[in-house]
């Protein structure tokens, strides 16, 4: 980070206690730093944010030189679609189940903030995805997904026809409940529930990962990074497809309507604590090398 940090801001469920009782710890260590602390006004009147400012979301990613996630990855991932438009490095501090992205812990939390405003934190940085749906009228939505883009049925008991393409080269006729497209970022989310292999996040690779497919035969794949998936829904015109991005619905998918996901020239500033590993991460939250031999705990 080439830019002095002088204004925070801070997004989590504050009304969850763990939440809360880490910002009560979290706005004094900033405060005493000198820093200015901004919250949106949903999270005006809460006690645990006492001495920050109260302000709006545009105005707050705006003014922001930080942005401090408190809670798990869903709420870093939130956070990530805030920052997405501008180069506003990113914290996690993890208050949540897992915490793939979210990997500062509570007692950690002074030293690594001391840590970013010395410039000592790793700054890692990961593509996002843009998706544009297309009506059958021809009318489009877009969004960013750091994580991955979903579509799955909304009707109970109906599987979904759709076909896929990539690059423009058709490559095959699916029947099940949907669809993930992952970055190697979330690689280790719900692709990885749908068979998809864990990619280091070093790598510009996509993992395509069918859900619940009809045949066995129909697997996950990886494809390059830059590739554009094009999705075409069959079937029944009263047929429909959510899609989601990072969890966020960005609308339905219908028959005679497109699915359109290629890389982003945009991208999110992870900061990592000194003495990040990958491996290490993945050794904790998956419970890795447990009753055997290993060189490194």
């Amino acid at each position: 980070m080439n830019n002095p940090i002088r204004t925070c801001a801070l997004v989590g469920k504050f009304h969850d206690t763990s939440v809360a009782d880490c910002v009560g710890t979290l706005i004094p260590a900033l405060l005493e730093r000198h820093l200015t602390v901004l919250t949106a006004e949903d999270a005006a009147g809460n006690a645990a944010l006492r001495g920050a400012t109260v302000t709006s979301i545009s105005d707050m990613v705006a003014r922001a030189d930080l942005m401090i996630a408190v809670g798990g990855d869903g709420t870093l991932l939130y956070a990530a679609g805030l920052v997405a438009q501008r180069d506003v490095p990113l914290l996690g501090i993890n208050r949540g189940r897992l915490g793939f992205l979210t990997d500062v812990l509570p007692q950690d939390l002074t030293r690594s903030l001391d840590a970013v405003l010395a410039g000592d934190c790793q700054a890692d940085r990961r593509p996002l995805l843009q998706t544009r749906l297309l009506s059958p009228q021809g009318e489009e939505v877009t969004h960013y997904a750091l994580n991955d883009v979903v579509f799955n049925r909304l009707d109970t008991g109906r599987l979904l026809d759709f076909e896929t393409r990539i690059d423009g080269r058709y490559v095959n006729s699916h029947g099940g409940d949907g669809m993930v497209v992952a970055t190697s970022t979330g690689s280790t989310a719900y692709a990885l529930s749908c068979g998809g292999p864990i990619v280091d996040p070093r790598l510009s690779v996509l993992v395509v990962a069918p859900i619940c497919p009809h045949t066995l035969s129909d697997r996950p794949i990886v494809v390059p990074g830059d590739s554009t998936i094009d999705v075409r829904l069959l079937g029944q015109h009263e047929t429909l497809a959510q899609v989601t991005c990072d969890a966020a619905v960005l609308g339905a998918l219908k028959p005679g309507g497109r699915l359109e996901i290629m890389p982003s020239a945009r991208s999110v500033t992870l900061l990592h604590p000194p003495g990040y590993d990958y491996f290490r991460l993945l050794r904790s939250k998956l419970h890795w090398g447990l009753g055997g031999l290993t060189h490194e705990r």
